[in-house]
């Protein structure tokens, strides 16, 4: 099993000797019990990590690590990223926590016309962070380096310009003619999918994404729900680009 991976603020060159405190520390001594002699990574979430040793355990809260050098993990190519419309109740979190643990590089919340839950004022700030807490705990848990960005809430018009200025870009939608498992893809640069909400994606948005250059596309004989649908083609991307190869 590979070792657990622990978040910090920053991890620069500091020296072989590092303290994990704070909550990452408590949780790493008193939820994990780690113990001398155990691996461990550090990573800020950005690509920057470092191998590390339990060396001791303090109190509750303090692990003094051995740690080795850092390295800097690329990003990945062909990049992917996932406009998901915004599901009800938690089925935004779990939509974030699966894409985070297949591979998703960065996941765009889409207020859509026929979403039911709608982001305003705090009630959206709030949500916005439970995602981003989400991507966080979950790039932990798959033991990634480099977490998936979660980017504020977009709007349609601004899907559209980020849809035009992908390699590749597709909305998953059962009108579509094109399977996603036989299209062709890029070896290299940005594909952006668009997932859309429970009551579809209205034709207006689908007019307004094929002008961008987003053509409606299939996963299968069967329609999935908003919060796997993204996942599942992920999945299947990450195998057909190599990336999981």
């Amino acid at each position: 099993m590979t070792a657990p991976v622990f978040v910090v603020d920053r991890l620069d060159a500091v020296g072989p000797e590092f303290v994990l405190d704070g909550p990452e520390g408590r949780h790493a001594v008193s939820v994990k019990r780690l113990r001398p002699g155990e691996d461990v990574v550090l990573t800020d979430g950005h690509g920057r990590w470092a191998e590390g040793v339990v060396r001791a355990a303090e109190g509750k809260d303090r692990l003094v690590l051995d740690l080795g050098a850092v390295r800097d993990e690329p990003e990945a190519s062909p990049r992917i990223t996932v406009v998901q419309a915004l599901p009800k109740g938690d089925r935004g979190e779990v939509s974030v926590e699966t894409m985070t643990e297949v591979g998703v590089d960065a996941i765009v919340p889409w207020q859509a016309a026929r979403c039911i839950t709608q982001w305003r004022g705090e009630r959206g700030l709030k949500a916005l962070g439970k995602w981003r807490a989400t991507a966080r705990e979950a790039g932990k848990q798959s033991r990634r380096v480099r977490f998936p960005e979660v980017a504020d809430a977009a709007s349609t018009k601004e899907v559209a310009a980020l849809l035009a200025g992908a390699d590749f870009a597709a909305v998953l939608h059962e009108s579509g003619a094109d399977r996603l498992a036989t299209v062709e893809l890029p070896a290299h640069g940005e594909i952006v999918l668009v997932v859309g909400p429970e009551g579809g994606v209205s034709p207006e948005e689908l007019a307004v994404f094929a002008e961008a250059g987003a053509r409606p596309h299939v996963l299968g004989p069967t329609v999935l729900r908003t919060s796997t649908a993204g996942t599942a083609a992920a999945a299947l991307l990450l195998g057909r680009t190599g990336r999981w190869s």
